[in-house]
């Protein structure tokens, strides 16, 4: 009889944070916001996800964040979907705000008017959304679920899905940006078809 070790299983300390401790993959997007001077923010998120199958879209924000105070006033926000070249843009938006509450590295980023709400994308992303603020639930500890619905989307033709066309190659000619939390990020450009169970259902 073959043996099979087994992992060795580490118990963490639940009176501090745990995701400090080891790596998870997640999406990295700019959220765009419009600030009281009629000015707009984009701010890079990686606790970013659908909710549910619909058109639904949310990300966890901090209260003491512009993105925060600017969606709870407009009601609003726009999401970009950058693509592997752009992590340095993306980089710069996460720089302090100065003396006078601006981020002087926002003047210098391309950015395209969104059509329905009130923001802009990040130029030259693959991905970008129009979201109406549904809801915020509070007291995830600091933080905070911002909840909005799609009210449109715009996907490059390059990274556009197609029954005539193999993912794979999509991929390779389209490679996605992954955040590795914390602090690491991948390009993503070769996957494999998941081993559905004959059946399965979403």
């Amino acid at each position: 009889m073959t043996s099979i070790t087994q992992p060795t299983l580490v118990s963490l300390d639940l009176d501090q944070p745990i995701w400090e401790r080891f790596f998870t993959v997640a999406p990295l997007v700019m959220v765009g916001t419009r600030e009281r001077d009629g000015t707009y923010d984009l701010a890079p998120k990686h606790m970013a996800m659908p909710l549910g199958w619909g058109n639904y879209f949310g990300f966890i924000c901090t209260p003491r964040h512009h993105t925060y105070s600017n969606i709870r006033r407009t009601r609003e926000f726009t999401v970009s979907f950058p693509r592997p070249s752009q992590v340095l843009t993306v980089s710069l938006t996460a720089t302090p705000r100065c003396d006078h509450d601006r981020k002087p590295a926002l003047n210098a980023l391309p950015t395209i008017p969104a059509q329905l709400v009130d923001g802009v994308f990040l130029q030259d992303a693959y991905l970008n959304l129009e979201c109406q603020l549904i809801r915020i639930v509070d007291d995830f500890g600091e933080n905070s679920l911002i909840a909005g619905r799609i009210v449109a989307a715009h996907v490059d033709e390059t990274a556009l899905r197609s029954c005539d066309r193999d993912d794979q190659d999509l991929l390779r000619q389209s490679p996605l940006l992954a955040y590795l939390s914390p602090g690491r990020f991948a390009t993503l450009d070769h996957s494999q078809a998941f081993p559905f169970h004959e059946g399965f259902q979403r």
